[in-house]
């Protein structure tokens, strides 16, 4: 999966003033603030964790009328009071602080206030970065971050496994084959799926395949026609080059958004449909 990169808003909470106090006890091994936020004074990390992807059900801002799921990179965050301090901050406090602090930088914000929960979507430079506040007294609040991002498919399909695809239906979807949002160059951890091709191609020399661009519904049809026919074409080229596959072996084809194989309405589905096929001619 492509890793999410931390993306730094500047955001920072009227009452914090980082490196202003110091820290009576150190943050957790390997624990930092999400860049998204600073932290209330004279708490600590006293807890963190970090997944790759992940999925969590958020209210969604600014109404809160319904749950939603999102996926991605998530960073959860456990902060505590420095022992010695006096417990004055409530949560009424930690939550108005992040509240107003996502409002300043334009984020959606639903205060739950029957759960004393707050929800919060950050949108900035094409990114989203869901956010879940969690206020348990004067001593401890939790912060979830999700980064969200379709899930990468980690595994691609060998050269058995799209011989037996092709046999049984005549075409088969390969999800290893990764292009940057609206480009058409092959990304570096194409290659593993590349290979698995041109093995199964110059295994098997009287095979002929169309290689099929797929897109999904995000942008005009025409647009993702031209887009799918570039991704081919860049295959192709791949193939034939980098992998010495013979050129009569294969034709590029581009087909945009017109053969789904989920629902275009989720980011999971969305994915699905971001492909390329091998179809037997």
């Amino acid at each position: 999966m492509k890793k999410v990169s931390a993306v730094v808003f500047g955001v920072v909470l009227a009452v914090v003033l980082m490196g202003s106090f110091a820290f009576a006890q150190q943050d957790a091994k390997g624990c930092k603030d999400h860049p998204a936020f600073t932290r209330m004074p004279n708490f600590y990390i006293s807890w963190c964790e970090t997944k790759e992807y992940d999925e969590v059900d958020f209210w969604e801002p600014p109404q809160g009328q319904k749950k939603v799921k999102v996926g991605g990179r998530k960073y959860s965050l456990e902060y505590s009071l420095q022992k010695g301090i006096e417990a004055k901050t409530t949560d009424l406090q930690v939550r108005r602080n992040y509240a107003n602090a996502a409002k300043q930088i334009g984020a959606s914000v639903y205060e739950n206030t029957s759960n004393n929960m707050v929800y919060m979507k950050i949108v900035k430079d094409e990114k989203e970065i869901w956010v879940w506040l969690q206020p348990y007294g004067a001593y401890r609040y939790y912060l979830t971050f999700v980064e969200k991002e379709a899930m990468k498919q980690e595994v691609a399909a060998d050269a058995k496994f799209m011989a037996e695809g092709i046999s049984s239906t005549g075409h088969v979807a390969i999800y290893g084959i990764y292009f940057d949002f609206n480009k058409s160059e092959l990304k570096p951890e194409s290659e593993p799926a590349l290979s698995e091709i041109a093995k199964l191609l110059t295994g098997t020399p009287n095979l002929k395949v169309f290689i099929v661009g797929h897109t999904d519904n995000v942008g005009g049809v025409d647009y993702n026609m031209k887009l799918s026919q570039a991704r081919a074409d860049a295959v192709v080229k791949a193939l034939t080059t980098k992998y010495k596959v013979n050129p009569q072996s294969l034709k590029a084809y581009g087909v945009g958004q017109m053969a789904p194989v989920a629902p275009n309405k989720t980011d999971d589905g969305r994915a699905k449909n971001r492909r390329v096929e091998l179809v037997e001619q």
